[in-house]
């Protein structure tokens, strides 16, 4: 597959996504449909087990490209097929059935920061900051994301201002799990990515769609939903050889079945 605004390698059970829309990966339709047709696809794939998202260049992604917006909404239902794009964009990476690791190597501005908090796993760069300058171009959108991650006034004041946060104190509130030197930090990703890849491609996806499933229910609720991945899960082969290979303190092998 060839892409004009990304670049997808997959070797080992690990896709890796490069946004590589020059000069600093500004998000077009364009850039939204490839990423829905990639992330669909690598739900699907076989051959994929888990994803790294991240860019070229020394930006994540500048957020929506603002000189799209010129000329928006001539001609009626133009802003409604923008709006729906650009929430499927996001949720094109997020419900996408394989977990999907951030690789944040630089800026992550607007609807770049929400394109990363999208993610299941997020690392970045100790060269990289985020912020939310939608009010300072006339823009709304991404709060939910952000109340999802920061308390209260955080999220205000983050939105409300349009300061840059850098990567450490992403960090230092637990919103990211790693910051490290930009070398270091597409290593740390495929670290993570091999570790999830060796696992059960099967009981990775039924977990991976539990955590979005839970994640709005009573904790009681929550349980008994998650027992029932459990049963089923055990019905599986590779819960019986997960477990064998356990009592026999060896490496399992998984076949997704």
């Amino acid at each position: 597959m060839s892409f004009e605004t990304l670049r997808l390698a997959v070797e080992g059970g690990i896709a890796t996504v490069t946004f590589d829309r020059p000069p600093v990966n500004a998000q077009n339709r364009k850039s939204r449909e490839e990423f829905i047709q990639v992330f669909d696809q690598l739900s699907d794939r076989d051959d994929v087990r888990v994803v790294i998202l991240t860019a070229a260049g020394k930006v994540f992604s500048a957020g929506a490209d603002v000189k799209e917006r010129v000329g928006l909404a001539q001609e009626p239902g133009d802003y409604v097929r923008h709006n729906r794009i650009t929430r499927e964009f996001f949720y094109a990476v997020r419900d996408c059935e394989k977990p999907v690791i951030a690789a944040v190597n630089g800026a992550a501005i607007g609807a770049g920061f929400v394109l990363m908090l999208s993610c299941d796993i997020m690392l970045a760069s100790d060269e990289a900051y985020f912020v939310m300058p939608e009010l300072d171009v006339g823009l709304a959108g991404g709060a939910r994301f952000l109340q999802e991650h920061f308390g209260r006034s955080k999220a205000r004041t983050m939105y409300f201002t349009g300061e840059k946060v850098p990567a450490q104190e992403l960090y230092r509130l637990g919103v990211i799990e790693a910051c490290l030197p930009r070398d270091r930090l597409m290593a740390e990703a495929m670290r993570i990515a091999t570790r999830i890849a060796e696992k059960s491609p099967l009981a990775v996806r039924r977990v991976k769609r539990a955590f979005d499933t839970v994640e709005e229910m009573p904790v009681r609720d929550a349980y008994r939903y998650e027992q029932t991945i459990t049963v089923e899960l055990s019905r599986t082969e590779d819960a019986k050889e997960a477990q064998q290979a356990f009592v026999q303190k060896r490496k399992p092998v998984f076949t997704g079945r």
